[in-house]
């Protein structure tokens, strides 16, 4: 009967803390600041060996487009990090992305998360946070 009792009370004491623990940002899920920033190097490297894509980023600086891709990850996922660069609107103004070329970034942005180990269920809620930016970033 004590065992019982033992028990059940290990149990409450266990749920009980798992109740308590805030949930994890998804910065936290990426792995923070050292997960965002393998993400973001696992990008420009499939960016720097797409041919389709390639083109847009051959005039850029990519030390540049490091940090503010990084900045801005970090950012959008609730990191400790404010973006401080330029809109959508103004970096891909005069770019004339089509559909098919943001479509395919984002799935360059996938291989990159799949070779980062990131899980499906935190690469769905980062790609979540960005769509809202299409708008700004296709036919510009």
């Amino acid at each position: 009967m004590w065992r019982k009792c033992v028990i059940g009370l290990f149990a409450t004491i266990m749920l009980g803390g798992c109740q308590n623990t805030p949930e994890q940002t998804l910065y936290q899920r990426l792995g923070g600041q050292q997960g965002v920033e393998k993400l973001v190097d696992n990008f420009i490297n499939q960016i720097g060996h797409d041919k389709q894509i390639f083109h847009f980023f051959a005039d850029s600086k990519i030390s540049h487009f490091r940090q503010g891709f990084i900045q801005h990850l970090c950012a959008v996922s609730d990191g400790p990090c404010r973006y401080t660069g330029d809109s959508m609107v103004d970096i891909h103004t005069g770019m004339m992305v089509k559909e098919g070329d943001f479509n395919h970034v984002v799935e360059l942005l996938i291989n990159a998360m799949d070779d980062s180990g990131i899980e499906t269920p935190v690469q769905n809620a980062l790609l979540a946070r960005l769509a809202p930016l299409r708008s700004g970033i296709i036919y510009r």
